[in-house]
């Protein structure tokens, strides 16, 4: 699939649609494919992360997240057709694999959290298949026997999907370093996402999303864990903006 550049990485410029379609093609030829949902932070974390920019560049699909950005690309005279955030996504691939009978395997969230997901994504779409559940000990990143014990897992399971909801850029980095040994089909790093499902954290509502503010509700909600994203870190896109604006490639496709 072709990829649009966009500040500092490059997109899919496609609607929701779309990224269902691409989803199941990319389940169907099974090779190991990854999906990454760029919002304002992770723009950020690329401009400084070479670890995570090589996650980017090697990503399957890339669906921009987040209306700030819409706006932005709007700005650049390069306009992103449609916000495909991960929280949106995973609802929508849960109902693909519910229709097509693709099997799920939900890693993250705290203890508990993700069978409730799981209990309620079930009774809204009939036929689907959560194979396994699994949230992961404190600093698993930095485990390597806690590692091993994931992958194992999930392994014996055979997931044709994989959902990652350990935080960004966790879940990214913790995937792209074992990616050679889950042999997966798909993986789609969600964040928060199931969390939301669960109830466990409140989302903000739709309108509040199609303003953009949906940054400004979580931020009030968890204040004291993402003061700094919000108004230290994410304040550097600006920069950023400024740097790429002049790129003559901006309009081209990647092949």
């Amino acid at each position: 699939m072709s990829k649009m550049n966009f500040l500092n990485t490059a997109v899919d410029n496609i609607t929701m649609d779309q990224a269902i379609s691409a989803i199941d093609n990319l389940i169907l030829i099974r090779e190991n494919s990854y999906i990454v949902t760029p919002n304002v932070d992770h723009i950020v974390r690329i401009e400084s992360d070479t670890e995570f920019r090589e996650i980017y560049d090697n990503a399957s699909l890339v669906l921009t997240d987040g209306q700030p950005l819409i706006w932005i690309s709007k700005l650049l005279k390069t306009p992103i057709v449609e916000k495909v955030s991960g929280s949106d996504l995973f609802p929508k691939v849960c109902e693909l694999a519910a229709l097509k009978g693709y099997t799920m395997y939900f890693l993250g969230a705290a203890e508990g959290v993700a069978d409730i997901a799981a209990a309620k994504l079930k009774k809204i779409y009939p036929g689907l298949k959560v194979v396994e559940t699994y949230s992961p000990s404190f600093g698993f990143e930095k485990d390597a026997l806690e590692a091993e014990r994931i992958i194992k897992k999930v392994i014996d399971a055979q997931p044709d999907i994989l959902v990652l909801a350990l935080g960004t850029p966790k879940q990214e980095k913790f995937y792209y370093k074992y990616r050679t040994q889950f042999n997966v089909p798909l993986v789609l790093a969600v964040g928060a996402s199931i969390d939301f499902v669960a109830g466990n954290i409140k989302r903000a509502p739709k309108w509040v999303s199609s303003y953009g503010f949906e940054w400004l509700y979580r931020l009030c909600k968890e204040p004291r864990r993402l003061f700094r994203r919000y108004i230290i870190d994410d304040m550097k896109i600006f920069r950023i903006v400024w740097k790429y604006r002049k790129r003559k490639y901006l309009n081209e496709d990647i092949n």
